[in-house]
């Protein structure tokens, strides 16, 4: 092959040559013009007025022969110009292509041989699949089935029918046929002529093996291009032994995708390519034209009807013709060829061997997320954006479809950040524990491909997560209890968060906006927002004021639905929330119940791990991710994940939530963990979450290093959980933390302290009010308030002295009642009450017993009412609410109900 260079100095020399003959020839039709006019020369002086005059009288008064002589010849000078503006214009167009044909061979980089060498021999299409540390676990399920064999293994007759059929010149050419090809763009551009691309074997092969299927100009020239190189680096014989090993031939009488005449020759006539007839290698050779056209099975593997069958077999005739008439058959050959019946040939239907994945739930999370990947790269290089290809769903369809093409013919490799051993420890937890869980059902349901009942077991499945704080890598999952049984990946599944929700979009913003510190006093009484009356678990009201940690630490539900109450009347906590990743609606965020879990769709737990996982990157956060390259056959990127980290809370407020969370595991809801695990826990921090009635249990526990969340629950969301079942998944939550431990410690980070902010403000503040010592006016007498003091963090600012309405949330009543007490009046301040269904709301007469909230539930638990509403009283008072009734579709609960 030449160079380049000297290649684009031959464009040169001929457009240059081309523009002096085309000036040559204008010149000389317009001298003949202004001759046959009787035009004065130019160069001469210019025609006086009386000379133009006599002229034009002169010409009138000639006869009409000459007349019309001079008219067909301006005519003919007419066209002669159009001839020489059309010469002009092809060679401005040949200056243009070879100028930018010479840039793209520039710009584009050439490959070696070993690596076109690899991409064309490589057989196995399919894109592998990688655990982490490039442990290749299988690929991409493709039903295109090719068994690659040597060129000496195939019949000759097979050898001359593809060159007489697809490319006569084969042996002739270098890698294109610059003839053809102009015919290709001509028809191309005109959209008349031929329509075969004018591409040969060499161009095709680089078509599948190299090139995408996109029809543009400079995926054309990239392939000429290439042609050209590997025409150079390859003989004849390897080419087209790799062309017979990779072309798509249509379907085999087990109704799979067949590619290479290898597997064309068993699945259509039972045999091996070198014992191929004539007549069946014609057949065969005809295929790669129109393969979905000239095959002769259906997707099922049945025989096409005579009417369809006689398409192949015509086109069969035609590659015989072909062959005789490049003299690659005698006549006595083709015509006994043509009276072969074919039809009495092909292999009767059969059935295909059953496969197994291996790995299920991690190979259907690593094809999504490819898929996805691919497709809006694809729509990206197209100058579509993502939120045009969200938006419209035939669009995404398009590029997801040419995604799938790619990953299944390219031979990419998808590496992923799956630990292959803590995967399979994860797993061997799951299998061990999983009979503790709870009760398996037995269900009747109807085959969705047969239609007939069949009864299938409802086992709780678990859904758990082992992320990397700092990267946002997918370290480890669990999808469910048995792939087998259920394929759903109930990491990706979305349930209600219950009150992991808590940290995240209440105690989190607040201690950021400067609302709370972590003694800040809330208020825990009966409280009523017209359709929406929270208690705590069991029914219960504390009624009392209780610090912000130690209601966290507990999850009580109402302190934190006054919190939140008066969260939204200073921020809009959903921003805080889309920037970790969960992205609820307006509605959702508008309702109180949300403050407790209650979504109308809810999160998954990839996606509460995730966010969660902020605290303990110091209040940044990283989109979680289980994709960390796609590449080629020859090794490129083809894509590589890029981490981005966001800012969602400060650095103060991470390190005083991570305090607070610390209290769930030392002081709160999940004490029994601590004697589970076999590491230092002194950094570990949690949360718990039950929705209503134990319909899902979480829990979510970070160390410096990792998060591991796990959610537990039945499939259908009409079935609940034991009252003990929280403690079991706390049991599970830890033997999954001990094996990873086991495996690789130091993914943890265990002795990274959470380092304390300089903006984290310390304040001894009184352990009545949560703020500091003062003098408060208590029935028109004086107070000075002192006494014991506790320890409180604060995001960057201070607490003012103890005022009467020191707390959030709460009535003038419940003030007067703690106040009373103070002064030592026995008024029942501090004791745990009840409520009834008609004290909760008055007004419907009913509630949830357990989750204590305003709430119709049905024997299939689809929540009527969870009836959350918007205040508009202030922080330190009740308020009066307006808003309307709050519906959950298939995760309504709102409450934490287990401690």
């Amino acid at each position: 092959m030449n160079d380049p260079k000297h290649r684009s100095s031959r464009w040169r020399a001929l457009l240059q040559s081309s523009r002096q003959k085309v000036s040559t020839l204008l010149t000389s039709a317009k001298d003949r013009l202004a001759h046959l006019l009787h035009l004065p020369d130019k160069r001469s002086a210019q025609p006086t007025k009386e000379q133009k005059r006599a002229y034009i009288q002169e010409l009138s008064q000639s006869p009409l022969s000459f007349k019309i002589n001079v008219f067909f010849e301006a005519i003919k000078s007419i066209f002669l110009y159009g001839i020489s503006i059309g010469l002009i214009c092809m060679a401005l167009a040949a200056g243009i292509g070879a100028g930018y044909f010479a840039a793209l061979m520039k710009s584009e980089p050439i490959p070696s041989y070993q690596v076109l060498k690899q991409q064309l021999d490589n057989t196995d299409q399919a894109a592998g699949l990688y655990f982490a540390k490039n442990n290749k676990f299988g690929a991409i399920k493709t039903d295109l089935i090719r068994t690659p064999i040597n060129i000496n293994e195939m019949s000759p007759y097979l050898k001359d029918a593809i060159v007489a059929t697809e490319d006569e010149d084969f042996y002739k050419h270098d890698g294109v046929v610059p003839k053809a090809l102009l015919r290709a763009v001509i028809s191309d551009v005109t959209g008349f002529g031929s329509q075969t691309g004018g591409s040969t074997l060499t161009q095709q092969l680089i078509k599948m093996q190299v090139l995408t299927s996109q029809v543009t100009f400079k995926r054309k020239a990239t392939e000429v291009l290439l042609a050209l190189r590997v025409d150079k680096y390859f003989t004849k014989k390897e080419i087209l032994q790799d062309y017979l090993n990779v072309a798509t031939l249509g379907r085999n009488n087990k109704g799979q995708n067949i590619a290479g005449v290898q597997e064309a020759a068993l699945g259509l006539f039972g045999k091996n390519a070198k014992d191929l007839s004539l007549a069946e290698a014609a057949y065969i050779a005809g295929l790669p034209q129109s393969p979905s056209v000239y095959t002769p099975y259906d997707q099922d593997g049945t025989l096409k009807n005579p009417e369809y069958l006689k398409y192949g077999l015509d086109r069969k005739n035609t590659v015989l013709f072909r062959m005789y008439r490049d003299d690659r058959i005698t006549k006595a050959e083709y015509k006994a060829a043509k009276k072969v019946d074919l039809t009495k040939e092909f292999q009767p239907k059969a059935d295909p061997a059953e496969t197994t994945k291996s790995y299920g739930y991690v190979y259907n999370l690593l094809e999504t997320q490819a898929t996805d990947i691919m497709a809006k790269q694809l729509a990206k290089e197209a100058n579509v954006s993502t939120a045009k290809l969200n938006k419209d769903p035939n669009l995404y369809k398009q590029y997801e479809t040419q995604a799938t093409e790619l990953l299944s013919t390219k031979g990419y490799q998808i590496h992923s950040t799956i630990d292959q051993e803590i995967y399979d420890a994860m797993q061997g937890v799951v299998h061990q524990q999983g009979a503790t869980f709870g009760r398996t059902y037995t269900d009747t349901v109807t085959d969705e491909e047969t239609g007939l009942q069949k009864t299938v077991s409802s086992p709780v499945q678990n859904g758990s997560v082992l992320l990397d704080n700092r990267t946002g890598k997918v370290i480890s999952f669990v999808g469910g209890r048995d792939f087998s049984l259920k394929q759903t990946n109930y990491m990706l599944t979305k349930r209600s968060p219950g009150s992991t929700i808590k940290p995240l979009l209440v105690y989190g913003p607040a201690i950021d906006q400067k609302l709370i510190g972590s003694k800040t006093m809330l208020a825990d009484f009966k409280t009523n927002f017209k359709d929406y009356a929270p208690t705590d678990y069991g029914g219960t009201i504390q009624n009392k004021f209780i610090p912000a940690d130690e209601a966290l630490a507990q999850s009580l539900n109402i302190p934190t639905v006054n919190l939140y109450n008066a969260l939204k009347n200073t921020t809009d906590p959903s921003k805080y929330m889309s920037k970790m990743g969960i992205n609820l609606t307006a509605d959702e965020y508008s309702q109180l119940g949300i403050s407790l879990g209650g979504t109308s769709d809810g999160v998954s737990v990839l996606e509460q791990a995730s966010a969660f996982s902020t605290f303990a990157d110091q209040g940044e956060h990283t989109d979680a991710y289980v994709i960390e390259k796609i590449t080629d056959p020859a090794g490129n990127a083809v894509y590589q994940h890029h981490a981005k980290k966001k800012r969602v809370f400060s650095k103060a407020t991470s390190y005083i939530m991570n305090q607070m969370l610390a209290g769930v595991l030392t002081d709160g809801t999940a004490t029994s963990i601590y004697d589970q695990l076999y590491f230092n826990t002194n950094n570990l921090v949690g949360k718990t979450g039950t929705s209503n009635d134990n319909r899902d249990i979480w829990f979510i526990g970070s160390t410096p290093g990792i998060t591991l969340a796990s959610w537990m629950g039945y499939d259908s969301t009409g079935r609940n959980l034991t009252d003990n079942s929280s403690q079991i998944n706390e049991r599970y939550w830890s033997k999954l933390a001990n094996s990873v431990y086991q495996i690789n410690p130091s993914l943890m980070r265990l002795e990274d302290d959470h380092e304390k902010p300089s903006t984290v403000t310390s304040s001894k503040v009184l352990k009545l009010t949560g703020q500091l010592p003062g003098t408060v006016s208590i029935n028109g007498s004086s107070q000075n308030l002192n006494g014991s003091t506790v320890t409180s963090l604060y995001n960057n600012w201070t607490p003012k002295a103890t005022s009467y309405e020191f707390g959030i949330g709460g009535s003038a009543r419940n003030y007067e009642t703690f106040w009373n007490h103070y002064l030592g009046y026995n008024n029942g301040y501090g004791s745990i009450t009840y409520s009834t269904a008609d004290e909760l709301n008055p007004t419907s007469g009913y509630s949830s017993r357990r989750s204590g909230t305003a709430a119709t539930t049905t024997n299939n638990y689809t929540a009527n009412t969870t009836g959350t509403a918007a205040t508009t009283g202030t922080a330190a008072t009740t308020g009066t609410t307006t808003g309307t009734n709050y519906t959950a579709n298939t995760n309504p609960t709102d409450t934490e109900t287990t401690n």
